[in-house]
């Protein structure tokens, strides 16, 4: 009988599916893609695309090694200090995140949405767009684990936020940059129109023109900018006696703005000015007006906050604050190269100013 052959060498070895999933979850833990805790076992085994019975076996091996253990409501909690964060430069992938479908989104943010994808491209970045609406909700932790863990290795531009975001962002340490206003006091980089400035301003050329009753129409799902869109109207405001100025809050549909907007219209002090913000809610305003035989400016004058192309169409044209969107997008893509780069960005709040467009409508 002839003999088998021997080797010297080691054999090679079959790894398991399980010693995969494994190493997977190891390399996350020790990269930072998670921290305090790992997600739940369904977003996990989606994630790394294996079946729930693998996972369970792999995470029973962490909880050996006493890299994990079992907290509250089952979830596993990481014991074992991370390394330090690698440098970010071979990350290649900046995501853009936001609450509105592409296609729901105005004229404006879609240009410029699409000018800073390109800029991205020319400079050698991937973007992908992802639009969650649960991420932007009060409780968000669930659902950005999912896509943070679906998209290891990415930076993110968030387009608009809420403070529970902001602050899931800050403790799970991932890089960043807000696209809109930041919540004051949390260690994120920003970059905004200056909505104050400019509402400060139209609060001051509303004054100058003798205007004494004003309104201020916002969302109700207002961001930080909004906020800030209220207090430097009111900052301008402030030193003038006998002012009255209406706030209309409305919930984003037509009919309960133009409800809120005849309410103030038969209120004792009718405004006979009006400042909007969002372009498509000046649309709006104005449009209802001139359905009510109101003749802008003579009765009411309305200024819109932020622009649209479309208003160089109107008759009368809307008086409006603008920014460059070259020099916008300039700015963005600046720095989303830097946060990819680099994986930093410093914590501070860019604002940048709009110029006013003198319009027809004051």
């Amino acid at each position: 009988m002839k003999a088998r052959p021997t080797f010297q060498t080691p054999l090679p070895q079959r790894i398991s599916l399980v010693t995969q999933t494994v190493s997977a979850l190891r390399k996350g833990i020790r990269t930072g893609l998670w921290t305090g805790h790992l997600p739940a076992e369904r977003d996990l085994a989606q994630a790394l695309q294996v079946g729930r019975k693998t996972l369970r076996a792999a995470l029973k091996e962490l909880e050996a090694e006493d890299l994990v253990e079992v907290s509250v409501r089952s979830r596993r909690r990481i014991l074992k200090p991370l390394s330090k964060r690698p440098r970010l430069a071979q990350r290649h992938t900046v995501g853009l995140l936001m609450a509105t479908p592409f296609q729901s989104l105005h004229t404006r943010r879609m240009i410029l949405l699409h000018s800073l994808r390109e800029s991205l491209t020319r400079a050698g970045f991937e973007s992908d767009l992802h639009v969650s609406p649960r991420c932007f909700s009060a409780h968000p932790a669930r659902a950005l684990e999912k896509l943070i863990a679906s998209h290891p290795g990415t930076v993110w531009l968030i387009f608009g936020s809420r403070e529970p975001m902001q602050r899931w962002f800050i403790e799970n340490k991932i890089p960043c940059l807000i696209i809109g206003s930041c919540r004051a006091g949390l260690p994120l980089p920003s970059l905004d129109v200056d909505h104050r400035a400019a509402c400060r301003h139209a609060g001051a050329l509303l004054l100058r023109k003798g205007h004494r009753n004003l309104a201020l129409a916002l969302p109700l799902d207002s961001f930080d900018g909004d906020a800030d869109s209220e207090l430097g109207l009111r900052e301008s405001l402030t030193p003038s006696p006998g002012i009255h100025l209406h706030v209309l809050r409305h919930d984003g549909s037509n009919a309960h703005l133009c409800r809120l907007l005849d309410a103030a219209l038969a209120s004792a002090h009718p405004p006979t000015s009006i400042i909007v913000a969002r372009a498509i809610h000046a649309f709006t305003v104005t449009m209802h007006l001139l359905r009510r035989g109101l003749r802008i400016p003579h009765d009411i004058a309305v200024i819109s906050r932020d622009d649209d192309p479309f208003f160089a169409a109107t008759v009368p044209a809307v008086t409006r604050y603008s920014i460059s969107i070259p020099d916008y997008v300039r700015r963005v893509s600046t720095a989303a190269r830097q946060l990819a780069e680099t994986g930093t960005l410093p914590p501070k709040t860019t604002r940048l100013v709009p110029a006013f467009v003198a319009g027809e409508t004051v």
